[in-house]
């Protein structure tokens, strides 16, 4: 297990080989299993510019977002791959294209309680491996504009939107004005609509390690076996 990585997490990636996955790394330019860029396909717009917020990150649904590790990266890789063996896979179902916070994203439709229970359980299990955030790391959080309760979040689990605050998504641009998001829209539904139309389900964990330049690698999957 590399430990060059500044900080872990916990994602959904689309399964190895699957359409899905070849879909999402040419769409944001960034292959996280291979490490290398990615051709974006010529859908008529300027998709380097707006996935360049996400496109570092690689396709994914976050379940544990990125921490620091207080402990050695194999013990982290340890507890997850002992919580996947007592979890059963999560149905996602069908899932759809939505305008989130002025960005594009792909959501469940709708999010099911089992998969909340997964993210919360989750961050509950491996919080003992992360490191306590520092005061800058807290300064950038609230600088966003926290509620009391998503503060009470960050300060406990490290981030402010789990728990009752998860929403599952997977982030496909960054903010955007009205009308590029009409057309990146459209742009998506060609490009993912067939996909996304499929039953989907998560079936294994993702375990991705950000590297110097801030890119983040997909380093092992554990199956859910439970």
């Amino acid at each position: 297990m590399p430990d060059h990585f500044s900080r872990y997490a916990v994602f959904y990636a689309p399964p190895e080989g699957s359409d899905f996955a070849a879909a999402g790394a040419r769409w944001l330019g960034w292959d996280p299993a291979a490490g290398q860029d990615m051709p974006h396909p010529d859908l008529g717009l300027d998709l380097a510019t707006v996935t360049r917020t996400p496109r570092k990150y690689g396709l994914h649904g976050t379940l544990r977002a990125p921490m620091r590790l207080a402990t050695a990266p194999a013990t982290f890789l340890d507890a997850v791959e002992t919580f996947a063996q007592k979890q059963p896979p999560v149905l996602l179902g069908k899932l759809r294209l939505r305008v989130l916070g002025g960005f594009l994203a792909i959501l469940p439709d709708p999010q099911g309680p089992t998969l909340e229970t997964l993210a919360a359980d989750l961050v509950r299990a491996t919080n003992p491996f992360r490191a306590a955030l520092s005061q800058a790391d807290l300064d950038r959080r609230r600088a966003a504009g926290l509620t009391p309760h998503q503060d009470a979040l960050l300060t406990e689990w490290g981030y402010p939107f789990v728990m009752d605050e998860f929403r599952f998504h997977i982030t496909l641009s960054g903010k955007l004005d009205d009308a590029t998001m009409r057309d990146l829209f459209r742009a998506a539904d060609a490009w993912f609509g067939p996909i996304l139309a499929e039953p989907h389900e998560i079936s294994e964990l993702a375990v991705f390690g950000e590297d110097e330049s801030g890119r983040f690698h997909l380093l092992r999957r554990f199956a859910l076996t439970g």
